[in-house]
């Protein structure tokens, strides 16, 4: 496909997103529906159209609408590119560009515009951020740094950053974790790799590394992840210690990866459905990663960026606060609550956690640590509490 030809597949996939769809969706859609395309094509159109999800608001401000080829335009003037050069109604080209888009000449854009921060959670943002604001939002801008955890059950660091430039794939250590590796070349080779096959390496964000990290883990203990998902976290703390790990989740069809996933990487986890918590006994740790807006992680997840307002982060707190107190009693006597997002805003990180403080007197924070875009991975917030 020509470049010209992409930018038009990435206007109508924006276009059908602006219309209500999953991009995931339509991404895999379409690479279903156009068997021409190839690995590059099918990969630059997603980097279009992430790009753009990433940028909405500057773009469209740039392009002269919130449409797809709005956004295309946007995006090409963003990198001081003429769009004229690709708008040619040539071959796949979209249209040649209309007086008035050849008129858009947009002066200095507002601040919340130019660093695409949603008008629906901006006031909050600021509040929660601070002086931090316009650096986080303008970092939530640009495409996520792709990262590795070394699983310390098959491997060191070391050799696993050594195994996978044996294959091409560049990495350099991450401070935020002692797991953690930032893959600096061909990160599209990395599940394709022998490293990934043989479990020497997993994807995980060097921010979710160092939520892990937080977590106390006793030795032959019993570690329950509440709110598992995929089981990346269980599956970071059972790469730092033998103990007996067991993985539940509210929706169990996320954990469906988890068998093979934990297999690769030579843990075991018992997968606990909702009907088999009451038998599960008590556990040392109890980790509730929460649903959350994802704030901390919109360079990786664009569209929640769009699509999240006050009523969803009103719902949210309500259910964060409910999986808290469904967790305590699951905590062994002595044990320790471990809580997580991936959010940016105060009401969902130390704020919830001062809300559950007051309705469980005896549970005291022990420690926590709030994350950005700026430490080099997502936006997380943790803490671990303990009952007096």
């Amino acid at each position: 496909m020509t470049p010209a030809a992409r930018i038009a597949a990435a206007i109508g996939l924006l276009d059908a997103w602006l219309a209500g769809a999953p991009i995931e969706r339509l991404l895999t859609t379409w690479g279903r529906q156009n068997r021409y395309a190839g690995a590059k094509d099918r990969a630059a159109i997603r980097d279009l159209v992430f790009d753009a999800l990433r940028c909405r608001r500057s773009f469209a401000a740039l392009g002269g609408s919130d449409t797809g080829r709005g956004l295309m335009l946007g995006l090409l003037r963003a990198d001081g590119i003429a769009p004229g050069t690709l708008f040619t109604g040539e071959g796949h080209a979209p249209s040649p560009l209309t007086a008035a888009e050849q008129a858009v000449s947009p002066a200095d854009l507002p601040q919340e515009i130019a660093c695409d921060c949603p008008d629906a959670l901006a006031a909050v943002l600021r509040d929660s951020l601070g002086a931090d604001f316009l650096p986080v939002m303008q970092a939530l801008r640009h495409r996520a740094p792709v990262f590795l955890r070394a699983n310390l059950r098959r491997t060191t660091r070391d050799k696993a950053a050594a195994a996978l430039a044996a294959e091409g794939i560049e990495t350099r250590p991450h401070p935020l974790s002692p797991t953690a590796l930032e893959v600096t070349a061909n990160a599209r080779r990395v599940q394709q790799s022998r490293a990934w096959r043989e479990g020497l390496v997993e994807l995980q964000d060097a921010a979710s590394q160092a939520v892990a990290d937080l977590m106390p883990v006793p030795e032959g203990g019993r570690v329950l992840d509440f709110c598992a998902g995929g089981g990346g976290k269980t599956l970071a703390l059972a790469g730092r210690v033998s103990a007996r790990f067991f993985a539940h989740d509210a929706a169990p069809e996320r954990m469906s990866d988890l068998p093979a996933r934990s297999g690769r990487a030579g843990v075991e986890v018992t997968v606990l459905r909702p009907d088999d918590l009451g038998g599960a006994g008590l556990f040392d740790l109890v980790l509730c990663d929460v649903p959350c807006t994802g704030s901390g992680a919109w360079r990786r997840s664009p569209e929640a960026k769009w699509r999240t307002g006050p009523d969803d982060l009103a719902r949210l707190l309500t259910v964060q606060a409910g999986i808290l107190d469904r967790a305590v009693p699951l905590v062994a006597p002595g044990g320790a609550l471990g809580y997580a997002t991936c959010s940016l805003i105060e009401a969902e990180n130390r704020a919830q956690v001062a809300s559950f403080r007051m309705r469980h007197p005896c549970w005291v924070r022990m420690a926590d640590r709030r994350l950005t875009p700026l430490d080099g991975g997502d936006g997380l917030y943790a803490a671990v509490m303990y009952r007096t």
